[in-house]
């Protein structure tokens, strides 16, 4: 056994012991936290207070649905490659056709992780539905290829269901947009 391979053993073997999973995540928000206040608080106070609130909610946001999908990750480097990846699931509702789980929960609540960025990002970038489906399809589909390396499961279901709560963000911001450009224009003043 060479000193990498004995050096990664005793890293998970005190990862096991010593941390549970939410200190192993409080790591991760931690730096989640040093990179907001070093690259984007700045910036986005510049800009304005509308812009910092509508960025940091966005960034706040974006931080809980990591620590749901794929949290631990700082920890979990040194044990990435020490076992075997699990190829997506590409058979859309697979689980729920074969009676697996709570197929019906995790798909509603996929659809419900993915609203606020739908409703957001219009709010953020000022563009189009298409654009919106199109960046949520991305932000889903790098959770789904990167839970694999951190001992989850990727899904096709997930992709899908996860970009359906996209649009369903936009058409709610769609619904109130004149009431969230008066707020906006109000915190810009």
């Amino acid at each position: 056994m060479d000193r990498y391979s004995t050096t990664t053993n005793y890293i998970m073997i005190w990862e096991e012991v010593y941390m549970s999973k939410n200190t192993k995540c409080l790591i991760d928000l931690l730096a989640l936290a040093i990179i907001y206040f070093r690259f984007f608080y700045g910036k986005w106070k510049i800009d304005g207070k509308d812009k910092l609130i509508i960025n940091t909610t966005m960034y706040i946001y974006i931080s809980f649905v990591l620590y749901f999908t794929l949290m631990p990750v700082i920890v979990s480097i040194p044990s990435i490659f020490n076992h075997r990846y699990v190829v997506m699931n590409m058979n859309l509702l697979e689980d729920y056709f074969a009676g697996r789980g709570d197929t019906v929960r995790q798909i509603l609540l996929n659809i419900i992780m993915m609203v606020p960025f739908g409703f957001l990002l219009p709010i953020i970038k000022k563009r189009n539905l298409w654009f919106c489906i199109l960046w949520t399809f991305l932000f889903s589909l790098g959770i789904e290829i990167l839970q694999p390396l951190f001992v989850r499961s990727g899904d096709i279901t997930d992709l899908v269901t996860n970009t359906i709560g996209g649009i369903l963000g936009y058409v709610v911001y769609s619904l109130f947009k004149p009431i969230i450009e008066r707020i906006i224009f109000l915190f810009h003043q």
